[in-house]
């Protein structure tokens, strides 16, 4: 009696198999944009181009909503007696791609060496730091999501030399009641290397004390932190998700 079970079991999995047919398993609800890429880290044709060369900060602008003061050129540098920038624009989850340079004359050591930092929704620091022979600690050389996440592996290039942070950023949800649904998380891929893979942040950026959520809005500036040294960027693009 058990034989024969097994062989009915196997005969009705045999009909049902040759049942189906391929396209029942095809999906057409959603047929995905068209997208040019761009070639040689040029933005994509669906990408918000912040900053291309063209010599102008218009989608840039001080914390207090003054205009953007930094040296444009076909690079934007960090200039002294003005403040950090961000864009007028508020992004949540997004990719980006942005271009970097520290100073070719190396001054100071360890934080003092080239620093800056990516600040996505003005609150999470991806760091931008000369950390080519120079010693730090390890959560707040380049690379690191700043005193939370160290770098996988150090990719950095000698100092004068541009470099790229591809990122993907996920934002953190949050509750009607402004309690936290699902905290934010973060991949970089530095000069095409992998040093953060989908890391978990525990809160906005912290210089001192553990970070802790607080309720934000959905979408938030992208900031670029003035840290007292020259440090240039170029080429930012970035795409909404």
């Amino acid at each position: 009696m058990k034989r024969i079970a097994i062989i009915i079991s196997i005969f009705i999995l045999a009909v049902n198999l040759y049942a189906q047919k391929p396209e029942d398993t095809e999906d057409w609800s959603r047929k995905p944009a068209l997208v040019t890429p761009g070639k040689n880290n040029l933005p994509p044709s669906d990408a918000v181009i912040l900053y291309s060369g063209k010599q102008d900060l218009d989608k840039w602008q001080e914390a207090n909503g003054k205009p953007a003061r930094w040296l444009a050129a076909d690079s934007i540098t960090v200039t002294e007696k003005t403040g950090s920038i961000q864009t007028k624009q508020g992004f949540g989850d997004c990719q980006l791609h942005i271009e970097w340079r520290t100073p070719s004359e190396v001054k100071g050591t360890g934080q003092g060496r080239g620093n800056s930092g990516i600040f996505l929704m003005n609150k999470y620091e991806l760091q931008v730091l000369d950390s080519w022979q120079n010693e730090t600690y390890n959560n707040g050389q380049a690379g690191s999501v700043y005193k939370q996440h160290i770098p996988l592996v150090n990719a950095c290039t000698p100092p004068g030399t541009w470099q790229t942070y591809d990122v993907i950023f996920t934002a953190p949800r949050f509750n009607a009641d402004s309690t936290l649904q699902s905290p934010a998380f973060m991949t970089v891929i530095q000069n095409g290397v992998l040093i953060q893979n989908h890391v978990e942040l525990k809160g906005p950026t912290e210089y001192i004390g553990k970070p802790i959520y607080k309720y934000h809005d959905a979408k938030m500036p992208l900031g670029l932190q003035n840290h007292g040294n020259p440090v240039s960027y170029r080429n930012i693009w970035i795409r909404e998700l």
